[in-house]
């Protein structure tokens, strides 16, 4: 397939692909899905729900930080060459600017930095109603495949 000249991707996203990454992981356990990839953007969704709750009642800011950190996580492979490169989280941090208590919370990944040996994702939640609940920022490492070039 012929990548599209208004995507960011280097490699062709597949929904079922990144979903069945997920499987017997933090992600399938907090039930963490992947909904949607745009030209410049990835989405997923993860529950309000007792696997993502704290104790009183409101989604866990450790929670959102998973979700946060795998839209960017994904994003971030799928912008390089995985026959060359793989990336790793290096640094994220979170504001969670309010509270979720019921519902999903939807996450959106963007692109604000790729280098060469680094990446840069904003990612916000927002809750059912559309309120923006987190913003976080993740910086990711671009590391070469041993034995490549």
């Amino acid at each position: 397939m012929q990548k599209d000249q208004h995507s960011i991707w280097f490699s062709t996203p597949n929904l079922d692909n990144m979903n069945a990454m997920c499987k017997n992981t933090a992600c399938e356990a907090l039930g963490i899905e992947i909904t949607e990839v745009g030209h410049d953007f990835i989405r997923g969704t993860m529950p309000a729900d007792a696997r993502t709750f704290q104790p009183f009642g409101l989604v866990h800011g450790g929670a959102n930080v998973v979700l946060a950190e795998t839209l960017g996580s994904i994003g971030a492979n799928l912008l390089v060459d995985n026959s060359k490169f793989y990336c790793v989280g290096q640094e994220v941090n979170a504001n969670h600017l309010r509270g979720v208590r019921s519902g999903k919370v939807t996450g959106t990944a963007k692109l604000w930095h790729a280098g060469k040996s680094s990446q840069v994702w904003n990612i916000e939640l927002h809750d059912d109603s559309g309120k923006l609940s987190c913003i976080s920022r993740l910086t990711m490492a671009v590391v070469p495949v041993p034995g490549s070039k």
